[in-house]
């Protein structure tokens, strides 16, 4: 009876069609490196055929002294090089905004060129279009260009072209829409206060109670619902923001410091922290009759029906639902940050205190959102100027 033949070609089921598909396990020499043996596995094979033809040529290679491992040669190649690292050294929530952009913008334009093929013109293209079409183009070209900086201290080549590109000075129409668009992201004190009335007209005091404290407070969305009961001082009327809620991969929502990895403690006033104080009876209240209880230090001052964290997106529907209600003035969730910051330097708040309050790690942030954010302020300087050039 012959003696049945060894194979290491085994099968596997793709997790995503269900498809079948075969890989095996290659020696692949010694490493003049480190002596040790190399080894690695083969997959992806539709067919037994294919598999086996591939580890045949493979084991010849070896023995001939002639098989060299795939060195990478395209831009998508190189960027799985790249990103694998890049991972490693930012926040997560920074990883899911920097691949997205690549896989909107970046790879579907550069992710099939051989990496030492691409020059200046190429790139100047791939900006050009870019600045066509979208606002923060500049952050775009920005991280195409980190790859091809790894690739250069990888040896794959010597320069990267995206030095040499000339950056868009005209501005497209959209682009001046989006601008403009930005100018109108706040409140004044009118539209603020017509905003909160409109809130309080609504069965949801949890609702309204989040958006007060957003404008009564500027926090960022994510230090808003990352909010426990022990951050909240109800006997000095002060807020501890020590921690902010972001998404991370696959849409998991998880803890992180604050954006500028800084805690702060801000002080409030008596309205906003009776409004909470009743929002955490009636949270007790209306939880108990889910079976949960919410009296503990730690409980999210926000939570949703499950008791765990409310997806950000949600309050941008809740936010639109209420606008278009009462045909009120659209703004962003960030708009009601932009409004807390210009109309407390429309009360007279110094800037410092403003900028520590909002957790600004650079004054000119603060007063780039004010300088954009109020026409008050504009008729009140040259109100000023002339006053005080007094041409009577």
């Amino acid at each position: 009876m012959a003696k049945k033949k060894v194979t290491p070609i085994k099968s596997y089921t793709l997790k995503s069609n269900g498809e079948l598909r075969y890989e095996f396990p290659a020696y692949l020499g010694i490493d003049q490196l480190t002596g040790k043996q190399k080894r690695t596995t083969k997959r992806g094979f539709k067919t037994r055929k294919q598999a086996e033809l591939a580890l045949a040529r493979i084991k010849l290679a070896v023995a001939n002294g002639s098989y060299h491992q795939k060195r990478a040669e395209t831009y998508l190649e190189i960027y799985e090089l790249w990103v694998k690292q890049y991972e490693k050294r930012v926040e997560e929530s920074t990883y899911v905004k920097t691949i997205s952009i690549f896989k909107n913008h970046i790879l579907p334009a550069m992710g099939t060129y051989k990496i030492d093929k691409i020059h200046v013109d190429i790139c100047q293209k791939h900006v050009d279009e870019w600045a066509s079409k979208l606002k923060k183009f500049r952050i775009v070209k920005s991280y195409a260009a980190k790859v091809l900086d790894f690739a250069i201290k990888r040896g794959y080549i010597q320069t990267n072209p995206f030095t040499h590109v000339d950056l868009p000075t005209n501005i497209s129409k959209k682009y001046i829409e989006v601008v403009e668009d930005k100018v109108r992201n706040f409140y004044t004190r009118e539209q603020l206060k017509e905003f909160l009335a409109c809130l309080r007209l609504e069965n949801n005091f949890k609702v309204f109670a989040l958006f007060l404290l957003l404008a009564f407070t500027g926090m960022r969305r994510g230090e808003a619902l990352a909010l426990t009961w022990n951050d909240l001082d109800f006997t000095t009327n002060e807020i501890r923001i020590n921690k902010a809620l972001s998404i991370g991969k696959n849409n998991k929502l998880y803890i992180k410091p604050p954006k500028t990895g800084l805690s702060r403690t801000i002080e409030m006033d008596d309205n906003t922290m009776a409004v909470l104080k009743e929002w955490k009876k009636k949270q007790q209240q209306d939880y108990l009759k889910l079976g949960i209880n919410t009296d503990k230090p730690k409980q999210l001052v926000f939570s949703n029906e499950k008791n765990e964290f409310i997806q950000p997106t949600k309050l941008r529907k809740w936010l639109i639902y209420i606008q278009k209600k009462y045909k009120l003035a659209t703004i962003t969730t960030h708009g009601l940050r932009h409004t807390h910051c210009s109309l407390l330097l429309e009360a007279s708040a110094n800037v410092t205190e403003v900028q520590d309050r909002l957790g600004h790690t650079d004054v000119n942030t603060t007063m780039n959102i004010y300088a954009h954010a109020t026409k008050k302020a504009k008729k009140e300087a040259i109100l000023k100027f002339s006053n005080y050039i007094n041409m009577e």
